[in-house]
């Protein structure tokens, strides 16, 4: 059974950090692009970031340029999300998807996706 599975969620003060990962089970990441998409409550979903299969290519949307990182260590089978200095508008469901056909940050370019983890950003 091919299964991604987020965690790293949780609550975190503004201006603090997360790391968020995303391990894939029933299959091997090596040949496929991972993308980060969040969904806050009333908010259509997001793609905040994606790298290719090779990890030699990224990509980030513009709000969380410069404050988010992705990385992939496709040995432990696993992609990762930093995410620092978080703002209360980060707050949301973030789920990772995998797919083979780009690594935009378009939902239709990915084929599966794991159930989400829940950032919350409050003081």
């Amino acid at each position: 059974q091919l299964q991604l599975v987020e965690s790293g969620g949780g609550l975190v003060q503004p201006g603090g950090s997360l790391r968020l990962s995303c391990a894939a089970s029933g299959f091997t990441l090596d040949y496929y692009a991972i993308g980060w998409f969040r969904q806050a409550p009333g908010k259509e979903r997001e793609g905040v970031s994606s790298i290719s299969y090779s990890g030699g290519s990224t990509n980030y949307a513009d709000s969380v340029k410069g404050r988010f990182t992705i990385s992939r260590d496709n040995a432990k089978n696993t992609v990762y999300l930093q995410m620092n200095s978080l703002q209360p508008e980060d707050t949301a469901v973030y789920y990772c998807a995998a797919g083979v056909t780009g690594w935009g940050l378009s939902a239709y370019e990915y084929r599966y996706w794991g159930q989400g983890t829940q950032v919350t950003v409050s003081s």
